[in-house]
């Protein structure tokens, strides 16, 4: 099997969705991906975050994390992206990242990529799918192909997002059940696009 190339790049403020970044990237790791993880730039003001000191302790904590780059999407087959909800979308941190990719859109490589990702919610009910199908509509207009986990394992079920990996901030750092769904998700997500690029190259 051709190696595949799978980036993970995710945006977190306090820690949730980092966990749930790393999980994925340990599931595309042992599905055989090369794996790039991945964070997005900080661009909150500096009285936000301390105001809040799990927010500062993350950036402390994931300072050793690479910053994404444009390189990383070129780079990849398969992209998961991670972000926490904000008012029902992803974070302004992530957004800002999307929309520097005008011109890698605009010359066709970003097409034909392996698409996929997972979020966090402060709430039960804080938009956790409309967060993910919003980050859908950016995969329609690259042209990608869009690999939900569903419920094609028994995780699935103990989750209970078709959609992507995500988990309810409040009840605490992500456990078990989402942490498995991540690695899944990844495993996933890197199984079908190590068959496209075999089909491509066949």
């Amino acid at each position: 099997m051709r190696t595949v190339n799978a980036a993970i790049i995710y945006y977190s403020s306090t820690g949730t969705v980092h966990a749930l970044a790393s999980a994925a990237a340990e599931g595309a790791e042992k599905a055989g991906a090369q794996v790039r993880l991945r964070r997005v730039p900080e661009l909150a003001p500096q009285h936000a975050i301390d105001a809040n000191p799990a927010w500062a302790q993350h950036i402390e904590d994931a300072a050793d994390v690479t910053e994404a780059a444009l390189d990383d999407l070129e780079w990849a087959d398969v992209v998961l992206f991670g972000t926490p909800t904000r008012f029902g979308n992803p974070s302004m941190q992530l957004k800002a990242f999307i929309d520097t990719t005008g011109g890698l859109w605009r010359e066709g490589r970003l097409a034909g990529k392996v698409y996929s990702a997972f979020t966090s919610t402060g709430t039960a009910h804080g938009g956790q799918e409309s967060t993910i199908l919003a980050l859908g509509n950016v995969f329609y207009h690259w042209g990608g192909v869009i690999v939900p986990p569903g419920y094609t394992d028994p995780v699935q079920f103990e989750l209970g997002n078709p959609y992507g990996t995500s988990h309810r901030a409040a009840d605490g750092a992500p456990g078990d059940v989402p942490l498995r769904a991540a690695a899944y998700q990844a495993r996933r997500a890197v199984d079908v696009a190590a068959a496209l690029k075999a089909a491509r190259t066949a």
